[in-house]
């Protein structure tokens, strides 16, 4: 029974492992139409912005103190590191 348990937890976690790595390709789709700023940490300071349309990969998630989701992000075609952006502008696929 207990080895039972253990298979499981282990295949549940593979399973979330994978759903989260099928989509981490993301394209940046702020609904504004403008810029979506890029931050150095979630709901920290701005370090930039990337253009609507742009490819990104999801490279981490977290969420704020107020419980708002974040995504970690890199440019998906150079692998540069970008930063942190709110989850919701982002479409994964």
């Amino acid at each position: 029974m207990r080895r039972l348990a253990l298979l499981t937890a282990v295949a549940l976690a593979a399973s979330a492992a994978g759903a989260e790595a099928q989509s981490a390709r993301c394209r940046v789709m702020d609904p504004t139409g403008t810029p979506l700023n890029i931050r150095d940490s979630p709901n920290g300071a701005v370090l930039g912005q990337v253009r609507n349309g742009t490819l990104v990969e999801r490279v981490r998630i977290a969420s704020d103190d107020r419980g708002r989701p974040w995504a970690y992000i890199i440019d998906r075609n150079s692998g540069e590191p970008l930063g942190w952006v709110i989850r919701e502008f982002i479409a994964c696929f």
